[in-house]
């Protein structure tokens, strides 16, 4: 028994010492690093012009660690005339942070540039250097350095999804009342729509607390917290297209939109704008034009434009040369809207034979819930 109990005493005392001496090996880790002395690339004031380069080597000299362990690297920038204690951004070098060098790719140094509020094609001042560290304790070097990015043309990552939103707007300023646009290709929106005097911008979320937004600058797509205004006193309805990818943005008023009825050559009578996309005849008597061999039912319509110079007209119609009249198993692609030419009989709809002397009510809609753009005719 006496054995057993000096044998206990004789472990609890090894297991002791050597939780003593884990401690003091702890306590004692040496996180001692020097900073880098020596910067290599890019050199002091140079140029990365993100509009001809994909990416820029940033490299620099070697620290040193007090133990001869391994050194980590962090590159970090601020704006010129900024406090590195507060950086724009920073990120770790090649190789998880083991390389004395930064491949910084386009992305990067465009979100740096981004980060400072430039807007694309924009050039800005930047300083950077970098910090040595074991994982605590970073050093700074000694040196600091000066480059300059100029952003490329069009809007890193496009947004997914855009609205508009603001005083001018059918939504008004209730951003969850934002109008959506229509996804017309990658990174580029189309919307019919009226604005009135007020101001309008673009957001990318409407469920957001913080989303991204962006205006109009003349013709240039701006990222940030601007606002476009719209002067003078009448409500006017445009065709606003947006193109993330060259920051372009193109403006068409629509001046009026009228059913053209082919069989007399002319314009059978206008559809007012309503709203969201959408034109409207109500109540309008549809007579046939009586032929030889029977009744011509032929349509398709006019859009009256202007481009901020001048007047021009653009043309809807079917994809189709030549149509049937429709019926109640007609597929709805029949009234899919297409630009077609301006021949007096090619690519028209027919009428279907009930509305002929009836009246109808016709529906366009340009609006951007809409997977193709369409119309519809009722008859009364």
């Amino acid at each position: 028994m006496k054995s057993l109990f000096n044998t206990t005493i004789f472990l609890s005392t090894l297991i002791m010492l050597f939780g003593l001496q884990a401690c003091d090996k702890k306590d004692n880790f040496n996180t001692n690093v020097t900073a880098v002395k020596m910067f290599f690339s890019p050199e002091d004031n140079a140029t990365v012009d993100l509009t001809k380069t994909s990416s820029a080597l940033f490299e620099w000299g070697q620290a040193s660690a007090e133990d001869g362990g391994p050194v980590l690297y962090t590159i970090s920038f601020v704006k010129e005339g900024g406090d590195f204690a507060k950086p724009l951004y920073t990120m770790t070098s090649d190789g998880n942070g083991l390389y004395n060098r930064a491949t910084l790719n386009k992305e990067t140094l465009n979100k740096v540039a981004k980060l400072a509020g430039l807007q694309p094609l924009e050039s800005g001042k930047f300083l950077w250097t970098i910090y040595s560290t074991k994982g605590i304790n970073a050093v700074k070097a000694a040196e600091t350095r000066t480059v300059t990015i100029k952003r490329p043309l069009g809007i890193d990552n496009p947004p997914a999804e855009v609205y508009i939103t603001g005083s001018a707007t059918e939504g008004g300023t209730d951003v969850s009342k934002a109008i959506k646009l229509k996804l017309t290709g990658s990174g580029t929106y189309e919307i019919y729509t009226s604005l009135k005097p007020g101001t309008y911008h673009f957001v990318d979320n409407i469920t957001s607390s913080a989303p991204n937004k962006y205006y109009i600058d003349g013709n240039t797509i701006r990222e940030g917290e601007g606002e476009t205004t719209v002067s003078g006193a009448d409500t006017k309805v445009y065709r606003m297209n947006l193109d993330f990818s060259t920051i372009a943005a193109k403006f068409m008023q629509i001046k009026g939109l009228g059913l053209w009825f082919a069989p007399n050559n002319t314009i059978q009578f206008d559809l007012p704008y309503d709203k969201n996309g959408t034109w409207s005849a109500k109540n309008k008597l549809i007579t046939f034009k009586q032929e030889s061999w029977g009744g011509d039912e032929r349509y398709k319509f006019r859009m009256q434009v202007n481009d901020g110079t001048a007047d021009s007209y653009e043309w809807w119609g079917s994809k189709n040369a030549d149509n049937s009249r429709p019926s109640s198993s007609t597929d709805p692609s029949f009234w899919y809207l297409f630009p077609v030419n301006s021949s007096q009989w090619d690519n028209c709809f027919k009428f279907t034979g009930a509305a002929d002397t009836k009246n109808c009510d016709i529906n366009m809609y340009f609006s951007p819930d809409k997977a193709n753009y369409t119309h519809e005719v009722i008859v009364k």
